[in-house]
């Protein structure tokens, strides 16, 4: 499915790289839980996309954006990748997500009540620390071999961030730097576009769209610093926000079965009214990204609605 015309590697040296991570391959899908055998992509689509990003490192520590709507799943692709560049390449490779530098719940708590309500809701531009991820990138491409760089970390389950002691520690340099999100690499939209409400929550809980607005201005000036630090772009592109609906069930569904075998995992679950409420904070720009990005990403992984990846665009090799 890899385009030939961009193949990073012959043929036959893929095929040897992908017996050589097989192994490893298999196991980071069962501890990922993953029912499909993504293993039949392994020499079509992930060893090619590994392969490209390992043989397009700069001399600096590389930074690749991965964008993906929620549920395209955006965390596999990470841990895959991982894997093989890991195993095939000898690099580096220290993943994390723009989750992982939401603002605290007090800092949140803040902006609804001195700038509009939604603002309590982590997820959409605003709702980040973004110098803490530009310093977190910035130390790891710097770090000595004896450095050691605590990685943010985010609890979901308190709506809070982690305390500082129970953050991941990297220790030196990383080769490739993985920063995965559904908004990473995301562009402003339009001034003239923010006037009229795409949907319910906007109609209803944003009226005066203070809030687009808000998030609109965020994207031009804070969050392009932040995404001026990825060296590559890769997005999973989803076929529709129905399929993101769908898929976000999907994971909704999931943590309810292991809710069920762990009662003490102190997790709230949506119902599906609940969930195309909490959607709908991230369809404007979503459908924004879906239609400006594609055009512009390194390396466009197109969706089905069967959850596949059906297309492979790279515009830059």
């Amino acid at each position: 499915m890899w385009p030939e015309s961009h193949l990073p590697l012959p043929k036959q040296q893929i095929h040897t790289l992908a017996e050589k991570v097989l192994p490893e391959f298999r196991s980071c899908l069962r501890r990922l839980r993953i029912d499909d055998d993504l293993t039949m992509g392994l020499e079509s689509i992930y060893l090619p996309l590994a392969a490209w990003i390992a043989l397009h490192r700069p001399a600096k520590p590389m930074v690749v954006g991965i964008n993906g709507a929620q549920g395209t799943g955006k965390s596999t692709l990470t841990a895959l990748l991982t894997t093989i560049l890991t195993t095939c390449f000898d690099l580096r490779v220290c993943g994390f997500s723009i989750d992982d530098i939401y603002l605290t719940r007090a800092e949140r708590e803040h902006l609804a009540a001195t700038i509009h309500p939604l603002l309590r809701t982590r997820g959409v531009p605003g709702t980040h620390d973004v110098e803490l991820g530009i310093k977190t990138l910035t130390a790891l491409q710097s770090a000595g071999p004896g450095d050691k760089t605590p990685i943010p970390g985010f609890d979901k389950a308190l709506d809070d961030r982690k305390p500082v002691s129970q953050w991941l520690v990297w220790q030196g340099r990383a080769d490739i730097i993985l920063f995965e999100g559904w908004c990473v690499g995301a562009r402003p939209q339009p001034d003239q576009v923010l006037a009229t409400p795409i949907n319910d929550l906007e109609k209803l809980e944003d009226p005066d769209g203070r809030w687009r607005r808000y998030i609109n201005e965020q994207l031009k000036g804070p969050y392009q610093h932040l995404f001026s630090c990825l060296d590559r772009l890769i997005m999973l592109k989803v076929p529709s926000m129905e399929c993101v609906f769908r898929w976000r069930l999907e994971q909704e569904r999931k943590l309810e079965q292991s809710v069920r075998a762990h009662p003490d995992q102190p997790l709230r679950l949506m119902n599906e009214t609940e969930l195309r409420r909490f959607i709908q904070h991230y369809e404007r720009l979503t459908r924004w990204m879906i239609e400006e990005m594609p055009q512009r990403a390194d390396v466009v992984l197109e969706l089905g609605k069967d959850h596949q990846i059906h297309q492979i665009k790279v515009n830059r090799d």
